[in-house]
């Protein structure tokens, strides 16, 4: 066989291979039932540090033009969030459900496998009515303690959309923050901005 032909074939096989691990990630519901846009989380949904109408879920509704239901409760553990599934956001015929869960969680020291498996039980419920979820993960370099990891599992396993790190670019930078935890008006911006990449390509 001639070195030509040999080298033809191999390269297909590695751009199969580079196919095959370089696929976008499957996402469940990607043409989601229901009728509401929810916002459901703690103090970064409920818009702890910012003015009337700037938190991240009134920001959002203005650029996408559609409402969007505010479910945060300023601190929401994985496991308060559970309890009050049902009334604030599966019987409310949800379409598209954005979540930022686990800081609290992580700040009272519960452990990550608890937070995760809450975590699942809450996607799971929500994914099963039809809903397309859509996760603001929380990583936080030093004190962490592996967080990041579970909502990078929670995106194999569950088929969510993914935002790695929903605080990346805005900790840290006195000129987004209103306090050590939460953002100031400028910082819920940002991640209005990331959920509506993130949701964009459903709506």
């Amino acid at each position: 066989m001639k070195k030509s032909v040999v080298f033809l074939l191999v390269g297909f096989a590695v751009f199969l291979g580079y196919r095959q691990f370089a696929q976008t990630p499957k996402i469940r519901n990607t043409k989601p039932s229901g009728d509401n846009i929810i916002s459901f989380g703690d103090s970064l949904t409920y818009g702890t540090g910012a003015a009337e109408g700037m938190d991240y879920p009134s920001q959002l509704s203005r650029i996408i033009s559609i409402p969007i239901f505010n479910a945060g409760v300023p601190g929401d553990t994985t496991a308060s969030a559970l309890v009050r599934l049902e009334k604030d956001v599966l019987s409310r015929s949800p379409r598209i459900v954005l979540i930022t869960l686990g800081g609290n969680d992580l700040k009272n020291g519960a452990p990550k496998e608890q937070a995760r498996h809450n975590l699942r039980i809450i996607i799971e419920s929500i994914q099963d009515l039809g809903a397309l979820v859509v996760v603001g993960g929380i990583d936080v370099p030093f004190w962490g303690k592996g967080f990041g990891e579970i909502y990078k599992q929670l995106s194999d396993e569950q088929e969510i959309v993914l935002i790695p790190n929903i605080y990346e670019g805005i900790m840290g930078n006195r000129g987004l923050m209103n306090d050590r935890i939460h953002p100031n008006d400028v910082g819920y911006t940002i991640i209005a901005k990331k959920f509506y990449e993130a949701v964009k390509p459903y709506l």
